[in-house]
Order: structure tokens, then sequence, then C-alpha cells
């Protein structure tokens, strides 16, 4: 036998009993929904003129900040650029495979101008910096045993190149742009200012 407590207190020694009163009956009807809750507080009103006023101010401060990335990159820097990259005039007179590896210490290359329109702002930039020269990255190849025939192929290809040459030609494989826009011939050996180019990045 066990013992099989029922409401009441009464204690039920037969086993058939116990389990006619304490086995577990069919669940209950469901019951009635709870009242409703109480409304609760209104939300408070957005402050859109203080947001406007915030936004409005950061417009400034990123205007600010353009013109002085500007100010930096056109007169600290002396930088000239196009759509797609910078040009930098550096005045530190180095040989062609110094000033080479010193633009890509920088981040670049030297300048390649590869059409007429950069061709002219490096140019100008050559100018106005009181120069009549730099290095920039073009190379003059020489063909056949006579070194007659030459040509020119930019540093970073084998493009070759028909326009920009100088009437001055000697047996060297390194060129200089010109104030006037030409390209001349000069001796790699020459230490002198050069032109380095950077990509714009996106």
């Amino acid at each position: 036998t066990r013992n099989c407590t029922f409401p009441g207190s009464q204690n039920f020694k037969n086993s058939l009993t116990c389990d006619f009163y304490c086995s577990a009956g069919n669940n209950g009807d469901t019951g009635l929904e709870g009242l409703t809750g109480l409304k609760g507080k209104p939300g408070t009103t957005c402050d859109c003129g203080r947001y406007r006023k915030v936004v409005g101010q950061l417009d400034v401060n990123v205007g600010k900040l353009r013109n002085a990335v500007k100010f930096v990159k056109n007169v600290i820097l002396g930088l000239k650029e196009t759509e797609e990259r910078y040009y930098l005039l550096v005045k530190e007179p180095k040989r062609f495979r110094e000033a080479s590896m010193n633009c890509k210490l920088r981040g670049g290359t030297l300048a390649m101008p590869k059409t007429s329109n950069t061709n002219h702002l490096m140019a100008d930039y050559v100018s106005q910096a009181g120069l009549t020269r730099a290095y920039i990255g073009v190379l003059a190849q020489t063909v056949g045993v006579s070194n007659v025939g030459v040509f020119y192929v930019y540093a970073d290809s084998k493009e070759e190149l028909n326009s920009k040459v100088s009437p001055r030609t000697t047996n060297s494989s390194c060129v200089e742009l010109l104030s006037t826009g030409a390209w001349s011939h000069v001796e790699c050996e020459a230490a002198m200012f050069f032109i380095c180019e950077f990509p714009k990045t996106t």
C-alpha cells in the first residue's frame, strides 16, 4: 500500500482508492481574458531643430577640413593633380635610380605623363618652380649599333612612344622633362630634381 493524501487531509491506504483520487484529471476550461493594462505615458517630442543644428555644424566642419586639406596639398606640399593622380615635384637632386626609389618609398612612382594635358601640367609645374628640367618615369631606348634609332618607353611598361622628342640626342637611357614640355635624353647618373605621381584612392 502507499499513502495518498486527498484534499481535506484524508489518507487512503488502499492503492485503488488512492489511484482513483490522486490520478491527474483533464485540463480545465481556459480562464477569462485579463483586464487591459493602463495606458503608458506619451513619448517625448523629437527636437529636430537641435539635430538639424548639429548636422549643419558638422557640414561646416567638413567644409573647413576640405579647405585645410586643399591648402596642405596645394600650398604647403605644392601638389598638382588631375582627376586620377597627384603629382609632387621633389626638390632633392638625385640620380635616376635613386629618384625612382624615393618615389616608391613615398608610395608612388616617377611621374609618367601619358596624355598631352598631363605633360603640359607637369611642364608648367617645373616652370612655376623656377626650374628648367626634372626627371620623369620615361626611358629612352636606342636601336641598332649606331644608336641612330631612338624610341621612348614608360618606366612601368614596354609601350613605345613617338612624341615629345627633343632635337638633342645622346646615348643615355634616361629622360628629363623640360619646362617647355619637351623630353630630352640625360645621363642616368646626373643628379636632378624629379616628379613623383600618386594614384588617387577612391
